[in-house]
């Protein structure tokens, strides 16, 4: 009855107020034309305003540095003491884009900015609920607000719209939506959804999952109320939201839906990546304007390289506290891996302390390059002998490192063998000065004294080098001597080239050089398609156990290695072969394998030449025993043997059978067989048969170095027979430890009874050359592996 009598009395106030408002718009026509024009142009010109959108694309970006492939090394804080770390899209899963539209703004890439579907609901729902319930913000409106906070007014509101359709006029969808997902917040100090992606899982935020991306998009809304490691109840509630709103968005199917919603949040505090943080130190130090650095080097080779030095320093705790590494592309010179100490935060005496860059004494690391620099000055031959005796000049007396002497052997046995007293020969041979500039030419810094400093100890390590600047040099040997400055940072330009060293020097190093690791030497029945690459290697110890180095190269890779300790404390560990060599193999064979030959091709770089078997020089007319070398193409052979000449006696039986006389320099001390001064003098017979070969190699086979045993205490089983590589050959002397056990011919071997613990088997020629392993005998309850 009420509605029947009020209805006639509404309908009549309608037509009479639609009739006034017909007449008042007919009256003021005019006037409400130029009103509306006038806003349209208040609108265009604002609209079209000038507008400085770079502001919102200037973020505080944290410091990056990256490797070669952009994998996250090391970040840095940004000023604000926060982590944000910029992204592209192409960066950033998909499914986190998705999520976020879904959450935040469905309507995202169709409306202007502001979105009046959003606009006209929230009023709704505002006065519905008599209080702010919906906000209708675009993610350009959040964008806007990111970078220009506004109060919450509704004026501020409406300006922030006017704001949002004025950058929409200026960017695309996809920068507007970069700008929002590098700067959005996720609680704590992250900004930026990759900040948010490392600290939560501890990955980039290119490889979320579902679940992952639909929590990461979660947070922005409320990043302190959802945080995920405080507050995992209201995380999870909001993830489960947003993971139904993608699957009303159509972004994800019903049983992703339901396989995303049972996952649990598998969110904790994941440290940020820090490797290589020596050379991260070295950025710190000089500033940038670009906040992404990338290295060189390759983040998987740099986890392994971090682990193995850490580990070796672990097998010999209390006795070596930290070990350095450095491992270089030898086709680019590049560092692919940098290991500055064992822990960076655990180290005894620091582990800030970069050791690639201390100064360090060498030991025998560097007479590589003495051998390499008398060659290339024509001043040795690999194949020539050499003597190593007691060196008696005064107040300067060099002993080998085992204080033991090898008598006549060739350079490249000395070499090999790392013996002190041929290399002093050499130096002298050569000139201190002259090795004093060619290391300061292939880049060694360090040598900051004159020559006379130095003097003849020079090859033997009284110099201090860097184990980076020493790991350049290997690299000029690898690359057969091509020297170049090692590169860590892409925007190094490349550095200039230097050829150090001819091709044929270069093959001839790698000769002398070459061998297999001491750990691998037992694998004698290894299937050729399975061999492991060959390898050249020489280690370093310097005097009085201090410092322990490697270098380990192919035409692959340079793998240096020191080992010590920070404050120089000895250590009868600290012996190259021992703790450097072993860490430097292992990281050698942990590299990527490469399709590319690891050895160098001979090519046309080598010569067949003659030799006197005896001297290792080119022959005399004199010489009778020879032999065939290859040596450097463009090697002078102008020192030929002097050790030869025809007998003067008067004897009738030696004048009729041409008799020869050899002679020999009396001491290491400016040994020359190309040009004898002092001598003694030995007759020998022109027939060749009745001679000994001077070139001998001793080795002892059986049993190998460091070969365990366990007694069967059996009848005849604790009996092993050695042998050597000079069985058929020569009587041998036979000591176990301190005990002299006889002599060996090729017509009576010597057999070794074992007996229970270490022992020290050394094995020596009647002139004078020696080997030495390391064997051990275990019980019968004692197991091998134990």
């Amino acid at each position: 009855m009420y509605w029947t009598e009020r209805l006639p009395l509404l309908w009549n106030r309608i037509v009479r107020h639609g009739t006034a408002a017909r007449q008042f718009i007919c009256c003021q026509k005019k006037k409400i034309l130029y009103a509306l024009a006038g806003a349209m142009l208040c609108g265009a010109v604002l609209l079209l305003w000038p507008m400085d959108v770079s502001e919102y694309k200037r973020i505080d970006f944290s410091g990056e540095m990256v490797d070669r492939s952009g994998n996250l090394l090391y970040p840095f804080l940004n000023q604000e003491e926060q982590w944000c770390f910029e992204r592209n899209l192409e960066e950033i899963s998909p499914r986190l884009i998705q999520a976020t539209i879904a959450a935040e703004d469905q309507r995202f890439y169709i409306h202007p900015g502001v979105d009046p579907i959003a606009v006209l609901r929230a009023v709704w729902q505002n006065l519905c609920g008599a209080r702010v319930v919906s906000g209708a913000s675009t993610l350009t409106m959040q964008a806007v607000k990111l970078t220009h906070p506004y109060r919450r007014s509704y004026l501020d509101k409406i300006l922030q719209a006017i704001e949002a359709v004025r950058l929409q006029c200026r960017l695309s969808k996809d920068e507007i939506l970069w700008i929002y997902l590098n700067r959005a917040p996720y609680g704590q100090n992250l900004v930026g959804c990759e900040a948010a992606s490392w600290r939560y899982f501890g990955k980039p935020a290119s490889e979320l999952t579902i679940s992952e991306a639909a929590l990461l998009a979660a947070l922005p809304k409320s990043p302190s109320q959802t945080m995920p490691l405080r507050h995992p109840r209201r995380a999870r509630a909001r993830r489960d939201y947003v993971l139904r709103r993608m699957h009303e968005e159509g972004f994800i199917t019903l049983q992703e839906l339901h396989d995303a919603i049972i996952q649990p949040l598998s969110t904790h505090y994941h440290a940020f990546p820090m490797y290589a943080p020596h050379l991260a130190i070295q950025i710190k130090r000089k500033p940038s304007e670009a906040k992404k650095i990338q290295t060189t080097l390759d983040l998987t080779t740099q986890k392994n390289i971090e682990r193995l030095a850490k580990e070796a320093t672990q097998h010999f705790k209390g006795e070596i506290g930290n070990a350095a590494a450095i491992v270089v592309d030898v086709s680019t010179a590049n560092i692919i891996a940098r290991v500055g100490s064992a822990d960076f935060l655990h180290t005894p005496g620091g582990g800030q302390v970069d050791l690639c860059q201390a100064q360090r004494s060498p030991g025998s690391a560097l007479k590589p390059f003495l051998y390499a620099l008398a060659m290339q000055q024509n001043q040795l031959y690999a194949c020539e002998t050499l003597l190593d005796e007691s060196w008696d000049q005064g107040l300067y007396n060099p002993e080998n490192f085992d204080l033991k002497y090898r008598g006549l052997i060739s350079a490249d046995y000395a070499l090999r063998h790392s013996l002190n007293v041929p290399a002093v020969t050499l130096l002298e041979r050569i000139g201190v000065e002259g090795f004093y500039n060619y290391l300061k030419e292939i880049g060694l810094s360090t040598l900051t004294r004159n020559p006379e400093y130095y003097g003849l100890g020079l090859t033997l390590g009284n110099a201090e080098v860097k184990l980076e600047e020493v790991a350049a040099a290997y690299c000029a040997l690898a690359n057969l001597g091509t020297y170049r400055n090692l590169r860590v940072f892409e925007n190094q330009p490349p550095s200039h080239e230097q050829q150090i060293l001819t091709r044929g020097t270069g093959l001839k190093v790698y000769e002398m050089l070459e061998q297999p690791f001491p750990q691998e030497l037992l694998q004698e029945n290894v299937e050729v398609i399975n061999a492991p690459e060959r390898v050249c290697w020489k280690t370093g110890t310097s005097q009085g156990r201090r410092d322990a180095w490697a270098f380990v190269f192919n035409r692959h890779y340079v793998v240096g290695v020191w080992m010590g300790n920070n404050d120089s404390h000895p250590s009868r560990q600290l012996v190259g072969a021992n703790s450097a060599l072993p860490l430097a193999a292992k990281i050698f064979r942990a590299l990527p394998k490469r399709n590319d030959p690891s050895w160098p091709e001979v090519k046309q770089d080598l010569k067949p030449v003659s030799i006197c078997a005896v001297s290792g020089l080119p022959t005399s007319e004199w010489c009778k025993q020879k032999r065939t070398v290859y040596l450097p193409r463009e090697q002078f052979l102008h020192r030929i043997c002097d050790m030869h000449y025809p007998s003067t006696a008067t004897d009738e039986t030696e004048s009729n059978t041409g008799g020869v006389i050899q002679r020999w320099p009396s001491t290491p001390h400016g040994w020359d067989l190309a040009n004898i001064t002092t001598a003694y003098i030995q007759r020998e017979s022109h027939d060749s048969t009745s001679q000994k070969a001077v070139f001998k190699d001793l080795r002892i086979l059986e049993p190998s170095n460091h070969a365990e045993f366990v007694l069967t205490q059996q009848s005849d089983g604790d009996i092993i027979r050695v042998r050597t590589s000079l069985d058929t050959k020569e009587r041998l002397h036979w000591y176990d430890s301190e005990s002299y056990l006889g002599t060996s011919t090729p017509e009576s071997p010597i057999h070794l009874q074992l007996k229970p613990g270490s022992h020290r088997l050394t094995c020596m020629t009647d002139e004078g050359m020696v080997d030495t392993i390391i064997y051990i005998v275990h019980e019968p309850a004692t197991s091998i592996l134990n």
